[in-house]
């Protein structure tokens, strides 16, 4: 599978949380060619501000990796992580970001913040965007066109 192949995964996560009425956005965390953790954005339904796609997917893979150390890993996610999100990928020491969409209001990647990157880090992870963009793009503008 190739980047394009893991991107279809997060997008089906993304799927899954709109219809769950949770703003889609998708991620799947793979090492190894192995999915070790999946998941969709649950704030709503778990009344969990860090519910967000890409904690959800780390959680998963920390505890069935047994370790929070997540090295090697390659975290792919529908739409571009956040400042909080950026942190926990960060402490995770996750190794790549492919993701879909910016995020012009919230992207602590490259559009608002550049997190990932900061040299004054102890960790700096290789990024990849623009994976499905479209796809991603049309998954949020949908969601919030129909709620406004």
């Amino acid at each position: 599978m190739d980047d394009t192949d893991y991107m279809k995964l997060a997008v089906e996560e993304a799927r899954a949380a709109a219809n769950a009425d949770e703003v889609p956005i998708g991620a799947v965390l793979v090492s190894g060619g192995e999915v070790l953790g999946r998941g969709g954005n649950r704030t709503i339904r778990d009344c969990d501000p860090t519910a967000h796609a890409e904690i959800v997917a780390l959680r998963e893979a920390a505890k069935r990796a047994g370790n929070y150390r997540l090295s090697g890993t390659t975290l792919y996610v529908t739409l571009e992580p956040c400042a909080m999100c950026a942190g926990a990928i960060i402490q995770a020491r996750v190794a790549r970001v492919v993701y879909g969409a910016d995020d012009p209001k919230g992207g602590a990647v490259r559009t608002c913040f550049e997190v990932l990157t900061h040299p004054k880090l102890n960790h700096r992870v290789d990024i990849t965007s623009g994976i499905l963009v479209e796809e991603c793009a049309t998954l949020l503008q949908t969601f919030f066109t129909v709620r406004r």
